[in-house]
């Protein structure tokens, strides 16, 4: 074994990584000040709430033709809480911050760790580029609307992406702090318009018909199902930021559930007020009329067209916020695959005074960059193409890696032979494999319905299993040629790289 992957081994354990001088002792540990609030506005952050209610939710109804949506938010909260029965469990036992590369590595074997962690960086770089997009195209309309200059999404786009490269750069903290203000605007904002619903009872009255079984018989399942899914997005940062956690032991797990209380309450509860705003007869075919005026008209209607206007501008930062926060888990899974030895050591190097892997970070800046203006000149509609596409392919990745993880548990802590509750070791992840490997099923069957055409879908489709095959390959290629690296890419039963 080289003496290079002998001191990343060794610096995996502690913490530290090489600097960039390379000398001994010069490595600088990342950030470790975050707790578990700022963790769970991070998480929450990703999941953009006002960016989904504003442009997910409306695009939601509109492809699925169901008015069951706050149903499927809340299903999909009880399966995540189950998964994440397991995850955290793993998260407690496996030290080491590839989240759910680790985990299924740890679980499963490297081939399938390094499939993990190529469909994850695919999945997370498509989310990336795509809500950026979103961004892009807000900007653009809030300057058209309000100063009457017309300019391309593109311009806006990156810009963008020039703000969150120097956020992104810089002390995690920072970021934090960025994603916290304006999650607490943009929630107390959405907030108004469902009591503002509440309080003049809706278009029909309240009603709990949007929440019952019956109404899953309406429109397609498959897609409504996706789109909850979606809204949750990002949750498993949790661990992916344990590196720079106070106690992440402790942190982790707390930071987990909490996060997908937090976002399934609040979407269930605002979805279902969209609904009964608008009216549950009535809602599809707003939807599908004008999706991206679909809420913004709802607020004007119940709350006034100031709040309407609060609410146009902070989905412009609801949606950076979102990007944000999924430029730094790209950024994170390539650090910790730099640790590993999978990707470039420079990828892992810790800046030294603002204890950030920005290498890592400047990298994953540059490729979302170069796609974006890739898009532009091939002159795709930024909302129904890249975002709808995008979002929808990153979504069934991340859905895979969840089932793979699930599996993973189970694994582990068989091979382990601890004695550990069946609950949380075999009957949580099992149930939770069942439900996302049904929901895998739902989204491939309905996928050409998003996608517009049976032949796209198979494009699409094809993309992410090539990421997943990649990582496979990759494994292989190191086993053949890099031995003494492939052989470090195991956790042992003590949860340690």
């Amino acid at each position: 074994m080289s003496r290079k992957v002998v001191e990343m081994a060794d610096l995996s354990k502690t913490g530290h990584v090489e600097a960039p001088g390379g000398q001994a002792g010069s490595g600088n540990p990342l950030n470790r000040g975050l707790g578990v609030s700022q963790i769970v506005f991070m998480v929450v952050a990703a999941a953009a709430p006002l960016g989904l209610v504003a442009g997910g939710v409306p695009l939601a109804f509109a492809v699925s033709g169901s008015p069951g949506m706050p149903l499927y938010f809340a299903l999909s909260t009880v399966l995540l809480l189950i998964f994440a029965v397991g995850f955290t469990l793993m998260a407690g036992r496996v030290r080491d911050a590839g989240a759910f590369y680790a985990y299924v590595l740890a679980g499963l074997g490297r081939i399938p760790g390094l499939s993990a962690a190529t469909l994850a960086l695919f999945s997370y770089t498509l989310l990336l580029v795509g809500v950026n997009a979103y961004v892009g195209v807000a900007t653009s309309n809030v300057i058209e609307r309000y100063a009457d200059v017309g300019s391309p999404w593109w311009l806006w786009a990156l810009v963008s992406l020039g703000v969150i490269a120097l956020l992104g750069y810089h002390d995690i903290e920072l970021s934090a702090k960025v994603l916290g203000a304006v999650l607490v605007l943009e929630s107390l904002l959405l907030l108004v318009m469902d009591f503002g619903v509440v309080g003049h009872g809706g278009a029909h009255g309240l009603t709990a018909e949007p929440v019952l079984p019956s109404i899953v018989g309406t429109g397609s399942l498959g897609l409504g199902v996706m789109f909850a899914i979606f809204g949750f997005i990002g949750f498993e940062a949790t661990a992916v930021f344990r590196n720079e956690a106070k106690d992440p032991d402790a942190t982790v797990p707390r930071a987990t559930c909490v996060a997908i209380l937090v976002i399934g309450v609040f979407y269930s509860f605002t979805v279902w007020a969209i609904v009964v705003g608008v009216g549950v007869d009535a809602v599809i075919g707003a939807a599908q009329a004008d999706p991206e005026g679909l809420v913004l008209s709802l607020t004007q209607r119940y709350v006034g067209s100031v709040w309407a206007d609060m609410m146009q501008l902070l989905l412009i930062s609801s949606q950076f916020a979102c990007v944000l926060a999924f430029h730094n888990v790209v950024t994170r899974y390539q650090f910790a695959l730099s640790r590993a030895g999978v990707l470039p050591a420079s990828l892992g190097v810790v800046h030294p005074r603002h204890r950030a892997p920005s290498a890592s970070s400047a990298v994953a800046s540059a490729v979302a960059f170069v796609t974006t203006v890739v898009v532009a000149v091939l002159d795709l509609d930024p909302i129904g193409d890249l975002y709808a596409w995008f979002s929808g392919a990153a979504t069934l990745g991340i859905v895979l890696l969840m089932a793979a993880t699930s599996l993973a548990v189970i694994g582990f802590f068989r091979r382990a032979g601890e004695r550990r509750p069946v609950w949380r070791t075999v009957v949580a992840p099992g149930v939770a494999f069942l439900g996302l490997a049904c929901v895998v099923c739902l989204m491939v069957a309905n996928f050409p319905l998003l996608v517009g055409t049976t032949e796209g879908a198979w494009v699409i489709g094809g993309f992410v299993a090539l990421s997943a095959v990649a990582g496979a390959v990759q494994a292989l290629v190191l086993r053949a040629r890099r031995p003494a690296v492939y052989e470090r890419l195991w956790v042992d039963d003590y949860g340690r790289l």
